[in-house]
């Protein structure tokens, strides 16, 4: 966003809050950034602080997504709970069931009389944190979804046209095999295994990951990625790895560090990894969709988000609930989102930003930073797409994550590996299920 632009909302927020206020209202936000994302929450943080007089935010990174859910779980226990915490989408079933520690946002928004549209949000991603009744729980935050990354060098350099299409797996598959005999060491990585090669795989296909519409019909869903797609993707990567070329680097984001170092010719990870690409990348790069496989009934249908969405928790004072909102709001603004949505490459969570971020020139002079936003929205969801909403679903990654690299170790097949993860992921819903009647 323009300079100019960012000054006149400055100007503009300024102009409204109070001539004089006696004293600021503080609240405390927690989230899990670190590097250039931790200093653009930084950024936000401060212009919202800037722009009025009234309210303080006091923002303090947690850790990774899993130890910042863990913190805020542990700080409400004692009392000491924070106003506002970061969650990852898989803790959104975790946190609707935490009785007495969430106050809903359309709730804070409705006592605060804040001007607050649900609507503004873009469908696919409102859904997500959103009641059967359209009643929104959380703030949809950073939200992001898998594409494709290409290392153009790394094509041209094994004789590769680099604009050659990379659209579908098999087409991928081609051009793995020409990478690998031109020497290559890392035709291809991956962050977030299970959120990409399972979880949107499925979205992607319109085939269940779980029953009950993914976790959103009841709480006595029972997973199902175990089917024939699945199992044939998988197969795939597995072959792959034993050939050299996918080489697994780790369960969260640590293939990053090797596609951006230009190790690596093809890297599935969020769209969200234009910041660290484009602050890091010494060749050129390219971002495309998340390959489907053709043949598929019904693919490419759309893929699901990532990232996080922000709660606010119970226990505290009606003013600080005032102050909540208004931060809330600030971050929803058509211009914050904007400029989060270019510096980061995080989905624009409403249609505003999207729109501003189009008039604004960013797509033309970006060629392939509205991938994601197409890919998101180019199909209404179905039952299959929408995404997913299962209890225990940090520690049921867990368990496909062991499946799955005892897949790429050569230790099981596809569909021994998928049936087992099933299997142990289910009696962890039925324990959730159990705790929650």
């Amino acid at each position: 966003m323009q300079k100019t632009a960012f000054g006149a909302l400055l100007a503009a927020t300024t102009a409204l809050s109070p001539l004089a206020a006696t004293a600021q209202t503080e609240i405390q936000f927690w989230h899990a950034f670190t590097g250039r994302l931790g200093e653009l929450v930084a950024e936000q943080v401060a212009t919202f602080n800037e722009s009025q007089s009234e309210y303080s935010v006091n923002a303090t990174h947690k850790g990774n997504y899993s130890e910042t859910l863990n913190a805020g779980i542990a700080a409400f226990r004692a009392g000491e709970q924070p106003h506002i915490l970061m969650v990852f989408e898989v803790g959104t079933a975790t946190m609707m069931g935490a009785e007495g520690a969430i106050k809903p946002v359309y709730e804070v928004m409705e006592e605060a009389n804040a001007d607050f549209d649900p609507d503004a949000y873009i469908g696919s991603v409102k859904g997500y944190y959103t009641t059967t009744d359209g009643q929104m729980l959380s703030l949809p935050f950073n939200s992001s979804t898998p594409v494709l990354w290409v290392n153009r060098d790394a094509l041209e350099g094994a004789g590769i046209d680099p604009d050659t299409d990379l659209s579908t797996w098999q087409n991928v598959d081609g051009v793995l095999d020409q990478l690998a005999e031109a020497g290559n060491d890392c035709p291809m990585t991956t962050a977030w295994q299970s959120w990409i090669h399972l979880e949107n795989l499925s979205a992607y296909h319109d085939v269940p990951f779980a029953t009950k519409e993914n976790g959103f019909a009841g709480l006595d869903t029972e997973l199902a990625f175990n089917g024939p797609v699945q199992v044939q993707h998988i197969a795939q990567m597995g072959e792959w790895a034993k050939e050299g070329k996918f080489i697994y680097a780790g369960r969260r984001n640590e293939g990053g560090a090797n596609f951006r170092a230009g190790e690596c010719a093809l890297f599935t990870e969020s769209s969200a990894g234009y910041a660290g690409i484009k602050a890091e990348a010494n060749f050129d790069f390219d971002v495309r969709p998340l390959p489907y496989w053709d043949g598929v009934d019904g693919a490419p249908q759309n893929t699901i988000i990532g990232g996080a969405s922000l709660w606010v928790m119970e226990g505290h004072e009606p003013a600080e609930y005032e102050a909540a909102a208004a931060f809330l709001n600030f971050l929803s603004s058509p211009e914050i989102q904007a400029k989060w949505h270019q510096d980061t490459g995080y989905l624009p969570i409403t249609k505003a930003a999207g729109e501003l971020t189009r008039e604004q020139g960013f797509y033309q002079e970006n060629p392939g930073t509205d991938v994601a936003v197409k890919q998101m929205t180019a199909k209404a969801p179905t039952a299959n797409s929408k995404g997913l909403r299962l209890g225990s679903f940090d520690q049921i990654r867990g368990i496909i994550d062991e499946e799955l690299e005892a897949v790429w170790s050569g230790d099981k097949d596809a569909q021994a590996a998928l049936d087992s993860a099933v299997e142990r992921g289910n009696q962890l819903l039925r324990r959730f299920e159990r705790a929650s009647n």
